[in-house]
């Protein structure tokens, strides 16, 4: 079954945790209907001011392979790989998301997010590298609610110890919830592939707790 994020799930029996050890992760394939997630999809792609930001890797400036846009309350200026970003104010499409992520996240930690990274992958050759989303300005075992807007990716992870790994394909209109300690536990990230495949938006939803120095 199907739900909109702009009401109140009738029952959750479409989420499920993954099967990660030392890890809290939660999938909802259909958290937005069909409509929703096309007209999120529609509007981001319009209203967000992208750009294809550089950053430093082994001492030399690298473009990364997507697009993006941070945005978030005033306060939330946030770094990572050496790039330091201000944040852009939230759009009411951020706004209307993001309040239906507290929501799904509002039972088990509540969570209240007060920024978002949004990535647009134009094609098969965008990208996400291995990473953890552990950075000092996110605290001690954040959660982070990640929306998937258009094709669907698979998005893996590796235990940074074992190094299993674990793949699950993130659907379109669908919301991965990762909390507890995920972040020291595992990295994770989307390959390319040569593939003909169609563009897809992920807005990252986190909460900082101190701003970037």
């Amino acid at each position: 079954m199907q739900y909109s994020l702009f009401e109140a799930p009738r029952n959750e029996a479409s989420s499920y945790k993954l099967p990660l050890s030392e890890a809290d992760v939660g999938y909802f394939p259909s958290a937005l209907s069909q409509d929703d997630a096309d007209s999120f999809f529609a509007l981001l792609k319009n209203e967000l001011p992208w750009q294809q930001d550089t950053i430093k890797l082994f001492g030399k400036s690298v473009k990364i392979p997507r697009l993006q846009s941070w945005h978030g309350d005033p306060e939330c200026t946030y770094t990572y790989s050496n790039l330091t970003m201000a944040p852009n104010p939230w759009t009411k499409s951020l706004s209307s998301i993001k309040a239906k992520c507290e929501a799904l996240c509002a039972q088990s930690y509540g969570t209240r997010f007060n920024s978002v990274l949004a990535n647009w992958y134009r094609d098969g050759k965008d990208s996400m590298s291995f990473h953890s989303d552990d950075e000092p300005e996110l605290g001690m075992n954040p959660v982070i609610a990640s929306v998937t807007l258009g094709e669907a990716r698979p998005f893996v992870f590796k235990h940074k110890e074992t190094k299993e790994k674990y793949t699950q394909v993130l659907e379109h209109g669908s919301v991965l919830i990762m909390a507890g300690a995920t972040q020291s536990h595992y990295v994770h990230g989307i390959a390319k592939t040569a593939k003909p495949i169609g563009g897809r938006i992920n807005l990252t939803f986190r909460h900082l707790i101190q701003r970037a120095r």
